[in-house]
This record gives structure tokens, sequence and C-alpha cells, in this order.
């Protein structure tokens, strides 16, 4: 039987983040609503816990809402070398949209994990130039109880089940919503 893949006997370059430009024209501290911003996917952030954000994937660029993007968690930024090209890559969990409209009460898209039937979560490996942005995702509170004190910013995507995709990150951010 074939091998799908390449043989790749090369080095793997781990990286702990990537810069993402993007245009954010309500953002006027920027040139002419340029930004740059980090995304980290680091075993421990600044000698604490890790971090792993989480971003907005282009795969619908003819869309022109949220439902352009897919939203992920990012777990490692890595690159390799074949054939004399550099293959820069970020592996991620996949994250799927909840519904086919906003919250009605927030206004923001509820998103939660994807995960396969054999409970293992969905992951890729997607070259980072698809990726579009930081995404700011906040857990969802359904009920008037207090929160879990537990629930910390460190460990708040691993102890939610679903969240807001927050699209007052930047009044462009989501134009269409």
């Amino acid at each position: 039987m074939e091998d799908a893949y390449p043989v790749f006997e090369g080095k793997v370059h781990i990286f702990n983040s990537a810069i993402a430009t993007f245009y954010a024209p309500s953002d006027i501290s920027g040139i002419t609503g340029m930004r740059r911003e980090y995304i980290r996917a680091t075993p421990s952030w600044r000698k604490g816990p890790a971090r792993y954000d989480c971003v907005l994937v282009n795969t619908k660029p003819d869309v022109t809402s949220a439902r352009a993007f897919e939203v992920a968690r990012v777990f490692l930024f890595f690159s390799f070398v074949h054939d004399n090209k550099e293959y820069p890559c970020a592996f991620i969990q996949w994250y799927s949209f909840v519904g086919t409209k906003p919250d009605e009460d927030t206004g923001c898209w509820v998103i939660e994990p994807e995960f396969g039937d054999d409970g293992l979560a969905h992951v890729a490996v997607i070259h980072i130039g698809c990726i579009i942005r930081a995404a700011h995702l906040m857990p969802v509170t359904r009920t008037a109880q207090f929160v879990d004190q537990s629930i910390t910013m460190h460990n708040s995507l691993d102890k939610s089940k679903l969240f807001h995709l927050n699209k007052f990150v930047d009044h462009h951010a989501f134009m269409s919503l």
C-alpha cells in the first residue's frame, strides 16, 4: 500500500507564538488601521500556567459574517522544510457554532469545542496563513447561580463547554453581525 504522505526526515522547529497582522479600521493607533497581535501557544506563560490562544481561521472567503470563519484553539506552532520550501503550521482543535444565529441576549455567536464520535477532540494541522487573528472566547453561563470560583483566565477554555465568540474586540471585527 502506498503512503498518503511523503516521508519526512528533517527538523521540525517549534514556536511559542505567532504574529497576526490585519486591518482593523476602528483601531486608530495603528498605521491607517493596521493592527498586530501575538497569538500564543506555550506550555508556560510567564513562568505560570500554559496559554493556548484561540484564533479565527479563514475557511470561507466568499462569506461576509462570522460564519466565514472557523474558530480554533492553537496548541502548537511549528515549521519544517520539505523540498526546499518552508511550511509554517499550527496544530489546532476546532470549535463549532451552536445554532444558526447569534445568542439573543448578547448578540454573540455561541460555540463549543468539536469532538468526534469516539470522544476525541477534532484536531488538525493548518497552514498559519489561514489564521486571520486571535479570537476572544467567554464562557457561557446560563443560570443565575454563581460562577465556579475554580474557573480562572488560565483554565476557562478547559473547564467550560460553551463560549460566546466576543464580537466586541473591535467594532469592525464582525461588521455584518
